[in-house]
């Protein structure tokens, strides 16, 4: 397995990261296809057998059970410091008006519920799932760094979509945050349509990428050019 730096930090992670998404419960999920608990473990242990350590969930795969299995995979086949878990926060787990998205309650409150259901005291990377366009980026980016400087998190990284990189990213330089921002851009499978967005905000020095379906339908697949 080879290794690289995390964008321009020194944390170093697989080039390979094993999405959690496909590990759930069916029962309290969009995508019938996912795997239940027992399905999952050999697949989280097998990537740690081939030097994985980078692994990326979501408070709101399976409305949080993909979390739990990962977090009970992982304390029965690796030692916590050995990897690195990363999670994402937005997605809409309850129906009360605060259920969601990136405001300071949300964010203070889905922490807290993510640690609970991966079984650990802090994530390596928590990460902005989709854009908040109801809340104020300077809110939002606050509340991350307060995660962060809570020790909950030891980096934090925007996710964002389309023309809000450039945005986000400025704010985040005029707020002084203490925290470390990574701008992680998730390439999508519509890649075609999405081209002309992503150039608003090309790539920088340091930038990294954490890519949704990496072959995205073939798009980067060296041979198509």
């Amino acid at each position: 397995m080879e290794y690289a730096r995390l964008g321009n930090t020194g944390l170093k992670v697989s080039r390979i990261c094993l999405g959690c998404m496909g590990f759930g419960d069916a029962g309290h999920w969009i995508h019938k296809w996912v795997l239940n608990e027992e399905s999952s473990r050999p697949i989280i242990q097998k990537a740690l057998e081939l030097g994985i350590n980078f692994f990326d969930t979501a408070n709101v795969y399976s409305l949080g059970v993909s979390e739990e299995i990962l977090g009970r995979a992982l304390k029965d086949f690796a030692r916590r410091e050995e990897v690195v878990i990363a999670t994402k926060v937005h997605g809409k787990m309850r129906e009360d008006p605060n259920g969601g998205g990136l405001s300071r309650k949300a964010i203070l409150t889905e922490i807290d519920n993510s640690l609970r259901r991966l079984g650990t005291d802090y994530v390596d990377l928590y990460q902005i799932h989709r854009w908040d366009y109801e809340t104020p980026i300077e809110e939002t980016l606050e509340a991350l760094n307060d995660v962060v400087r809570a020790g909950k998190a030891r980096y934090m990284a925007l996710r964002p979509c389309g023309l809000a990189v450039p945005e986000g990213a400025a704010c985040g330089r005029k707020t002084r945050l203490d925290a470390l921002r990574l701008n992680a851009k998730s390439l999508q499978p519509d890649l075609p349509r999405r081209r002309a967005r992503d150039a608003a905000a090309p790539p920088r020095r340091g930038d990294w990428f954490n890519s949704l379906q990496p072959a995205g339908l073939g798009t980067l697949d060296a041979r198509l050019g």
